[in-house]
């Protein structure tokens, strides 16, 4: 796929998700065949941009090209600032968060809310397209609510904005990350509009990302919740895809490099304080279909040291891994992971 001058290695894309992707789980998502991943939401509000959980979410280092950043804001002149200020610090993409449906956000008239206001939608992508020059992507919902889903019209001004890539994730923000995600409102968008069309929820396998491709139309998928525990689905999907054949299970040796790799790079960015105690849902997202995972993850959760944190988790998938039998099957895990 390519998005500006940008050649993506496919149309498998990371969704971003506060506190999850960060840099270490995208540069794992990146290497396990993801074509794009989208940084933790990011204020437009220029007096957090100095705050250490700023620094942190837009800390690049080490990452693989393109960089997107995702920003998100109400006011058109202050978002067009905050798009001109990434790209400088080395943003290649800017998305706008128009997808969020945290009430923190959607209190201050931000992600998700700003479907209720097309004209609002307008003058904010207008103000970002025009401040920079990288492409600018957009996410958002199918609507307000079941009953005023206006995810086509939106994606009609996003694409006379100069928008270049559209990602929808299948509900509306009443609905939170509730009941099943809508892939018919996606195909209607796909068909009404030329700018490249991404389709978004309740995609937890490599079969379920062809049948929404198929049923969808969509140029591509984002995964989010899926990848929780399983940067290596994006490897799966694009095998799938190409193939027809699923890939086997990472046996627990290969689980437990990925694991090492990523608690080392959470430690050495956060610190070994905080990285420990943010290691720890992930630890349990990798664990949740392994035997033992659950008594294990509430013992890791009780560990305070990066250190013994490693040392456990190092232990027990050693432990696992001497015993073949336990490979984790691939429907249990997806079934957990969706």
């Amino acid at each position: 796929m390519q998005l500006g001058s940008h050649t993506l290695r496919n149309a498998l894309f990371l969704a971003p998700m506060a506190g999850v992707t960060d840099r270490p789980f995208r540069k794992l998502c990146k290497r396990f065949g993801a074509g794009l991943a989208i940084s933790e939401m990011v204020s437009s509000r220029p007096e957090l941009r100095a705050s250490r959980k700023s620094r942190l979410r837009l800390d690049h280092a080490g990452e693989a090209e393109p960089i997107a950043v995702q920003i998100a804001g109400f006011e058109p002149r202050m978002m067009a600032e905050a798009a001109r200020y990434n790209v400088a610090q080395g943003a290649q993409i800017i998305d706008v968060n128009m997808g969020c449906p945290a009430r923190k956000i959607c209190n201050v008239y931000a992600g998700s809310a700003l479907l209720e206001n097309e004209p609002l939608v307008a003058r904010i992508l207008e103000a970002v397209v025009a401040a920079v020059d990288v492409p600018v992507t957009l996410k958002i919902r199918t609507g307000p609510s079941p009953e005023r889903r206006n995810a086509l019209r939106v994606a009609r001004v996003a694409q006379e904005a100069g928008i270049r890539l559209l990602a929808i994730h299948g509900r509306t923000r009443a609905c939170g990350f509730g009941g099943r995600a809508e892939y018919d409102t996606i195909a209607a968008v796909k068909a009404g509009v030329r700018i490249p069309v991404i389709a978004n929820g309740d995609i937890g396998t490599p079969e379920e990302a062809k049948r929404v491709l198929a049923c969808s139309g969509a140029d591509g998928i984002m995964i989010g919740r899926a990848a929780h525990g399983r940067p290596w689905i994006f490897r799966d999907i694009e095998h799938y895809l190409a193939t027809g054949e699923r890939r086997a299970a990472p046996p627990p040796a290969e689980i437990l490099g990925v694991v090492r790799e990523h608690l080392t790079e959470l430690y050495a960015l956060y610190g070994e304080e905080q990285g420990a105690r943010v290691a720890r849902k992930h630890i349990g997202w990798y664990v949740r279909a392994l035997p033992g995972g659950e008594a294990f993850r509430r013992a890791a959760c009780r560990i305070e040291g990066a250190a013994e944190q490693l040392a456990a988790v190092c232990d027990y998938f050693g432990r696992l891994a001497a015993e073949p039998a336990n490979d984790v099957a691939p429907d249990e895990g997806e079934r957990l992971a969706a």
